[in-house]
């Protein structure tokens, strides 16, 4: 299987698909997954908040931290990010309908949220940043959707500092062969395909310059999303009543491809 998307392609899906996520996801627009901890009884949203928390210890995060949040969405994160720990954000993100969600969101922030966060409309394969100009670097559920995450890759290496932290989470393939349905409910329903193992993502880093801190393999907390967004997508949404009965099932089927190892997810601290 070899899946090809254009970065354009994938900016148009987020586009159109804004208001769904709202709806079903978080009405804040927060689009990523959720780090369940053991025996805690978490919702999907605690989750998705207890994952910010884990990433930005181990990112190693601080008030005086300039960061580049690569993939920001809507903008959720790097505004909790500078409340919570009080760090400089520059937010970057493909889709224009997502960058305008975020400064708007931005707009009713205090003044000092106001001066430390700002969003910028750009590639991660072309950051519109000058090199060495940040020394964290954040991304969340972002990489997998571009064709070229080398490139990406490269393009954080080249905007840290020297010493910087590169913190970030994507979907990994633990083996090539992925059934039809994987590849109708997940790769082609999400645009995206990945050569990337949870072993050849960190080839990859290396290669590209990074310093491997720290991997884990969070493939079972990703089945957990999922199966909770089903859930949520199967109770219904008057205005978005068929997109809702879909994703119910595709997601159900994307769980199931993680227990079938067609589909993983890892989280990845690497240092310039």
């Amino acid at each position: 299987m070899q899946l090809q998307f254009s970065e354009s392609e994938t900016e148009q899906y987020y586009d159109h698909e804004d208001a769904v996520y709202r709806a079903l996801w978080d009405k804040d627009g927060s689009v990523h997954w959720g780090l369940f901890e053991d025996g805690a009884n978490m919702t999907f949203l605690e989750a998705g908040a207890n994952l910010n928390k884990v990433m930005a210890q181990r990112g190693q995060l601080q008030a005086d931290s300039v960061v580049i949040d690569v993939g920001c969405g809507s903008g959720t994160t790097a505004i909790a990010l500078c409340k919570s720990i009080g760090c400089q954000v520059t937010g970057v993100d493909l889709s224009g309908v997502r960058i305008a969600n975020a400064i708007d969101s931005l707009e009713d922030q205090p003044e000092a949220v106001r001066e430390r966060v700002t969003f910028k409309k750009g590639s991660a394969t072309d950051l519109p940043i000058a090199e060495a100009s940040f020394d964290r670097a954040w991304s969340q559920a972002t990489i997998y959707h571009v064709p070229d995450k080398v490139k990406v890759l490269e393009e954080v290496y080249r905007v840290l500092k020297p010493g910087g932290i590169f913190v970030f989470d994507d979907l990994i393939k633990p083996q090539p062969n992925i059934s039809e349905k994987a590849v109708k409910f997940v790769y082609e329903r999400l645009l995206f395909d990945t050569d990337f193992s949870f072993e050849s993502y960190q080839v990859a880093l290396k290669a590209a310059g990074f310093e491997v801190l720290e991997a884990e393999d969070i493939s079972r907390h990703l089945k957990t999303s999922y199966l909770m967004l089903s859930d949520a997508a199967s109770k219904g949404n008057e205005e978005h009543r068929e997109r809702f009965a879909y994703l119910a099932e595709a997601y159900g089927e994307t769980a199931a491809a993680v227990d079938h190892k067609e589909l993983g997810w890892a989280m990845f601290v690497c240092r310039k």
